[in-house]
């Protein structure tokens, strides 16, 4: 088969496509001909080994098919079965192993592709905005780049849970994405100081939780737009990695709290898989959420696609497509 294989840590050049063994499936196992594969932030972080593996590999951590072979023991899926899979190993291919128990069905009324889409993002707003910080009618909730794939279901969510939702964006173009997912007020942080404007917006009192996916360049700001014991939700770092922080500003801003949460703690069983993942096709299938696909790359130029997201360039999901 067709993959993307990384045989050396570095920068998007090693993402090279080659003809690899297709997988046999194991115990418990299922193998999937996939239609879609997410492209995600965590991606880049591997293949510059910023999070180390074993070399070689085939990346990609997401994606979306039909079951074309199970491994002894399965029961729950057959061939010809339409699944996703935000834990699907070595998605950067034409076919991809999963563990049955990882792997959730996609309704008839959900493209494959919206499923790749959607999954784990989805899921990561859901865990982020039902378990992390509730969210409810009477909480403010400043989501930072509100129009990328997270965020811009992330603030749908919000807001269908009732909450005031303040949203950062760096253009006009992703402000109004962002104003169309909900969010009641958008800062352009290329404009103003988000953190003097969030400040304005609460009349001086701040927000109740931060949703931050940028990390670097946004955390100490974000910490200042907290309201006393407010929370800091951090779950990733676009700009880079947050320094080490002296525990001590939490206690001097006002006894907050912060928090680095992965969606691998928040799908830990199978019940939890299939809750997130059953609200977030539900919910696409009533048109209660809107996925939004950015820019879909063929399989061979995984590389360009890890430009365009590096460059922080996008407006929701990208997809490779074998």
């Amino acid at each position: 088969m067709r993959a993307i294989r990384v045989e050396s840590y570095g920068g998007p050049e090693v993402l090279r496509i080659a003809e690899v063994p297709t997988p046999e499936p194991g115990a418990g196992q299922v193998r999937v001909k996939l239609a879609a594969a997410g492209v995600n932030f965590i991606d880049t972080y591997h293949r510059t080994g910023a999070y180390k593996g074993t070399l070689p590999f085939v990346p990609g951590g997401e994606g979306a098919g039909v079951v074309d072979a199970v491994g002894p023991g399965v029961t729950e899926f057959r061939p010809g079965d339409r699944v996703a899979s935000p834990t699907m190993n070595g998605t950067y291919a034409e076919y991809a192993l999963a563990a049955a128990e990882r792997l959730v069905p996609v309704p008839q009324g959900v493209d494959l592709r919206v499923a790749a889409a959607a999954l784990l993002q989805g899921c990561t707003a859901h865990y982020l905005s039902y378990s992390t910080f509730p969210l409810d009618p009477g909480k403010t909730a400043l989501v930072h780049a509100a129009a990328g794939g997270v965020g811009r279901l992330l603030t749908q969510i919000a807001t269908q849970l009732g909450a005031r939702v303040l949203a950062t964006a760096g253009s006009e173009e992703k402000a109004a994405l962002a104003r169309s997912a909900g969010a009641d007020a958008v800062i352009l942080y290329t404009e103003e100081d988000f953190e003097a404007e969030t400040r304005k917006l609460t009349g001086g009192v701040g927000v109740d939780v931060v949703y931050d996916s940028v990390g670097k360049t946004t955390f100490d700001k974000s910490l200042g737009c907290l309201r006393p014991r407010g929370y800091l939700v951090l779950f990733g770092q676009s700009s880079g990695a947050v320094p080490p922080v002296d525990p001590q500003v939490l206690n001097a801003k006002g006894s907050l709290f912060l928090t680095r949460p992965t969606i691998a703690h928040y799908i830990a069983t199978r019940d939890e898989l299939l809750w997130r993942a059953t609200d977030i096709f539900t919910w696409i299938t009533q048109n209660q959420l809107e996925v939004r696909i950015d820019f879909e790359f063929p399989l061979a130029e995984a590389a360009a696609a890890h430009r365009y997201l590096e460059e922080r360039q996008t407006k929701g999901k990208v997809l490779l497509i074998p």
